[in-house]
């Protein structure tokens, strides 16, 4: 195809509230370098990290909830170490979400991809780094998927064969493999598991996900969304105020920690694995250590991912043992009320953005 010289895209020109926000149809079309590849992207979909990194609630200098500054920010408390790894150079395309097609490829790369369907692995290591435990997340320390093109390392560019939909397919990269790491990490079997914050994109994926390995899944989330997730797969429901069992579950995994966290340890059982990827209800908890040892317990966290962890998630899309959970699609160029949508969390899955 003939490359346009600009694009539409979304930039993030700061940490703060949505305003950092900013629609453009004028940014260049950038190119891919020695093997990279570029993807025209047909659709990308809203996550938590995105929120996440637009106020800079990674800064340990927040101690809050994320939505305490969702729609307004930090006030500038977060800008030194705001993102993942760091300080965030401005401004930025986010979008960890990305389905689209190669249109062209840099030296290096086979021309035979041109044309080839591809989900973006979100999470990997930066090329050419030496340091093992390095971490890029695709639209937060690279540009991301709120654009017409992006460029991303051709082993990150995951070939794809699924009858789904582009809005269909880009549900799955970033929610579905922060799910497929967790379970990899607790190494989940048939085994029971508890799992916190269960109507969002993670927790919904990692329903279908724990029931693949053959888990009994107890899911917590709102009355109003118990039929749904009992659709995906979850053998029991518990609402966000009930009283969890003690002593009841191989497997706790939790993306939500705030001040109920430490009734998760004393749900599990002697030897539970307690695995987290998320803490939307607060970052700082209460730890009794008497729990944690006398009951021989593990805690696992999970950000970094094997590799394979993505190629696995894309042969269960192929296979059909996973489908996709699309709330609601918004245009790109709506990417505010994309997000205050997501805020309010009345969905089930992902909030999807279409791209033109």
């Amino acid at each position: 195809m003939t490359l346009p010289a600009t694009m539409k895209t979304v930039l993030l020109t700061g940490h703060g509230g949505l305003e950092k926000l900013v629609y453009r149809e004028d940014v260049p079309v950038p190119r891919p370098g020695p093997g990279e590849v570029l993807i025209r992207v047909r659709a990308s979909a809203v996550n938590n990290t995105d929120v996440n990194t637009r106020t800079g609630w990674y800064s340990k200098a927040v101690r809050g909830d994320t939505n305490s500054a969702a729609t307004t920010g930090c006030g500038g408390a977060s800008d030194a170490d705001g993102a993942w790894s760091g300080a965030l150079s401005f401004p930025r395309i986010q979008g960890a979400d990305c389905c689209g097609e190669i249109v062209a490829v840099g030296e290096g790369v086979d021309a035979g991809r041109v044309g080839q369907r591809v989900l973006v692995r979100p999470i990997h290591r930066p090329a050419g780094s030496e340091d093992p435990h390095a971490l890029h997340t695709f639209g937060s320390e690279r540009d991301g998927a709120f654009a017409q093109f992006t460029v991303i390392e051709t082993e990150h560019a995951v070939a794809i064969d699924s009858p789904l939909t582009d809005v269909e397919l880009a549900s799955f990269p970033c929610a579905f493999s922060t799910a497929e790491g967790t379970i990899q990490r607790a190494d989940l079997g048939p085994e029971r598991v508890l799992i916190t914050g269960a109507s969002g994109g993670v927790g919904s994926a990692a329903i279908q996900l724990a029931k693949r390995r053959g888990a009994h899944v107890t899911a917590v989330t709102s009355p109003s969304k118990a039929e749904a997730l009992r659709e995906l797969g979850a053998d029991a429901i518990l609402g966000r105020e009930d009283a969890l069992p003690t002593d009841s579950f191989d497997v706790v995994l939790d993306l939500v920690g705030g001040p109920r966290w430490p009734e998760l340890l004393e749900a599990l059982r002697v030897r539970g694995r307690y695995v987290t990827s998320g803490a939307i209800a607060g970052p700082i908890v209460e730890l009794d250590l008497r729990t944690l040892y006398l009951k021989d317990q593990t805690l696992i966290g999970s950000t970094r991912q094997d590799p394979r962890v993505f190629t696995d998630l894309v042969a269960y899309v192929e296979r059909g043992e996973i489908r996709p959970v699309v709330g609601d699609v918004h245009p790109l160029s709506k990417i505010r009320s994309a997000q205050e949508a997501f805020l309010k969390k009345g969905h089930i899955g992902k909030i999807a953005l279409s791209i033109p």
